[in-house]
């Protein structure tokens, strides 16, 4: 059986996901869990992952790389051999897996480059059979948030020249896929550590000019205080730079996000939304917000509630905090589980209404639509959800752009008709 891939967590994962596909090619009746450790939930379901990978396929061998086998090994001890997050997509991290040893310290030794997944310069690529490709441009991370244990498993913050990631999305166009994702751990941070020390929006230039055939440049989540003019001057001007952003906010209390050793205010983030949509006004905001972080009192609590109102946030993505061991957050004081869980469902409950709303507001509205995993279902370029209400009948059309005309909403996707 071939090399079966089980990816949790971030985009970056799904990129890296492929790199580890073809790394391990070859290895027999192999299944690869690759982790994610950025909440304990995210551990669980990764040990989950691991029982039940051995319960349907019991004469599998099964790794476990990613974040969480590196950040706590133990977590897996017993249940799976583990492969260290740098070198998961170096070919002879799976050579060895011919004997029963469980784990060796070369497994997390470090690649002797530290740009690419696979350990030679090369950015990780989402495969061919996704109808977007999701690019690694960047990794790693050298801010140190509270309450963020990911730069304990992704290490240093490095970026991929520029000419490589060129590569990578001219591979992508070449097989089809007309929409590419730049991702990373902290993306706003690219370049420092390359000659000339290049920014994102440089980069960004750099693809649309060398790439002049590729149709839609998304990005993945960014840190707002690192978005520069050059940036900001591109995600509002540049048709092909996708309408959307999704913005790594966290609270919108301005003594939680001290706290949090964030380095942007309240004010600042509401101020980059209200220049975004100023210049580019069907701009659809995206972001991450952390419920119940240790300190939060009621009043601080509804700052973040009103944020997503002042950040007209549509895309909200609510995270309950737990407690990661080994970082600072986690020593402070805590709020109980269920304050953290009801604050998350308010947030929740919140989101989903201006989501709602959003979407009802495009009804009646023709919206370019990429299709995405079968004849039926896709992105518009603003990232809301959009269903055909018939599939295409003309064969696999994943990968085609459409123009949809909407003609209803669900709060959660839109539904149209192939105009």
């Amino acid at each position: 059986m071939s090399v079966e891939v089980i990816n949790f967590g971030c985009r970056l994962n799904i990129a890296e996901g492929e790199a580890i596909r073809a790394a391990a090619a070859g290895a027999d009746d192999l299944i690869v869990i690759n982790s994610c450790a950025v909440t304990a939930e995210a551990t669980r379901q990764a040990r989950q992952a691991v029982r039940r990978a051995a319960k349907r396929r019991p004469d599998a061998r099964i790794i476990v790389t990613g974040c969480a086998a590196e950040i706590d090994p133990a977590m897996f001890a017993g249940m799976a051999e583990l492969v260290g997050n740098r070198i998961k997509g170096l070919s002879d991290s799976y050579s060895p897996f011919v004997s029963s040893e469980v784990e060796t310290p070369a497994r997390f030794a470090r690649p002797s480059t530290s740009l690419g997944t696979d350990g030679k310069g090369r950015p990780a690529i989402s495969g061919a059979d996704h109808a977007r490709a999701f690019i690694e441009v960047q990794n790693g991370c050298d801010h140190r948030c509270t309450f963020c244990i990911i730069p304990y498993g992704r290490g240093e913050s490095r970026s991929i020249p520029a000419g490589l990631v060129i590569d990578a999305v001219k591979q992508a166009v070449d097989r089809g896929q007309q929409e590419v994702i730049l991702t990373g751990v902290d993306l706003t941070s690219y370049g420092p550590d390359l000659p000339g020390s290049p920014t994102l929006g440089m980069l960004v230039e750099r693809i649309l000019k060398h790439v002049p055939d590729l149709k839609r440049l998304r990005l993945s989540s960014m840190d707002s205080v690192e978005i520069d003019d050059r940036l900001f001057d591109l995600i509002t001007s540049e048709p092909h730079v996708m309408p959307h952003v999704h913005l790594s906010l966290q609270s919108g209390d301005d003594m939680i996000l001290k706290r949090m050793k964030r380095r942007h205010s309240r004010a600042q983030a509401v101020e980059l939304v209200e220049r975004l949509k100023a210049k580019r006004p069907a701009l659809a905001v995206g972001a991450d917000i952390i419920a119940g972080f240790p300190t939060e009192t009621d009043a601080m609590f509804a700052n973040s509630l009103s944020l997503l109102d002042d950040c007209d946030i549509v895309i909200g993505h609510v995270f309950p905090y737990s407690p990661r061991a080994g970082t600072p957050a986690a020593r402070m004081p805590q709020l109980e589980r269920a304050t953290i869980k009801a604050r998350a469902e308010t947030l929740r409950k919140r989101a989903n209404e201006r989501k709602a709303a959003w979407l009802q507001s495009m009804i009646g509205t023709t919206q370019q639509t990429l299709i995405e995993l079968d004849q039926q279902n896709g992105h518009a370029e603003n990232f809301a959800n959009v269903r055909l209400e018939t599939p295409l009948p003309l064969g696999n059309m994943r990968g085609s752009m459409i123009e949809v005309r909407i003609t209803a909403s669900d709060g959660n996707t839109l539904t149209g008709i192939a105009a």
